[in-house]
């Protein structure tokens, strides 16, 4: 009698601690699934935190881009009109909006032409604007337009440039406009409207020029 009691004291001891490890078990178990549901979240903000991490690489778009390399050579052919100012225009007014021109879109290239290689993007090749760099941008000029230029002097320069820079300086401004309208990013934009701004008050110079000449 004393052995079987034994035997079953020992018996219900042995199911009461299997018992005592399942709950333990399922305890534990239960905590794993609340500590991996718990890692779960944060892991899934991580990811979702992921593309707005990258959002400051991604800075720019294909408008912006656009905007640079149509405007860069854009730029390089009103600055070659504006050189051919120094030795043939007349009138002093002129002359000296030329001159300003030039000043503003020379440096307007260099930064355009930092940002697309900041980018990764293709930078367009210096030009010669007597080539007609016209690959469908707005107020371009073409070769014919350029050379006639080049071969004008003294009053009636100084109309024909007027004339041209007029219609180059609109063709500019939309491409601004775009530009506002369209991109993302900020130093993009910032120059797209001071391009406009500034181009405009020329416009309203030269047509003064123009009917006074």
């Amino acid at each position: 009698m004393f052995t079987n009691r034994s035997i079953v004291q020992r018996i219900m001891s042995a199911a009461a601690a299997g018992a005592g490890a399942l709950v333990l078990l399922t305890a534990c178990g239960g905590g794993g699934d609340s500590t991996t549901s718990g890692h779960a979240m944060p892991t899934t903000g991580g990811a979702a935190a992921t593309p707005t991490g990258t959002q400051p690489e991604a800075s720019f778009n294909d408008a912006d881009v656009m905007f640079a390399q149509m405007m860069i050579p854009h730029h390089q052919q009103a600055v070659e009109m504006a050189e051919l100012a120094e030795s043939r225009a007349s009138d002093p007014e002129v002359t000296e909006l030329a001159a300003k021109i030039k000043a503003a879109q020379d440096p307007e290239i260099r930064t355009m032409q930092g940002w697309l290689k900041e980018w990764g993007k293709p930078v367009p090749a210096d030009t010669d604007g007597t080539h007609g760099m016209d690959h469908g941008m707005p107020g371009m000029m073409s070769g014919e337009d350029m050379k006639m230029l080049e071969e004008a002097k003294g009053a009636t320069f100084d109309k024909r440039f007027t004339q041209m820079m007029i219609a180059h300086h609109k063709g500019a401004i939309e491409m601004a406009r775009t530009e506002q309208a369209e991109g993302v990013n900020a130093e993009a934009k910032e120059l797209a409207k001071t391009i406009e701004s500034a181009q405009q008050d020329e416009i309203e110079q030269m047509q003064k020029i123009l009917d006074r000449l």
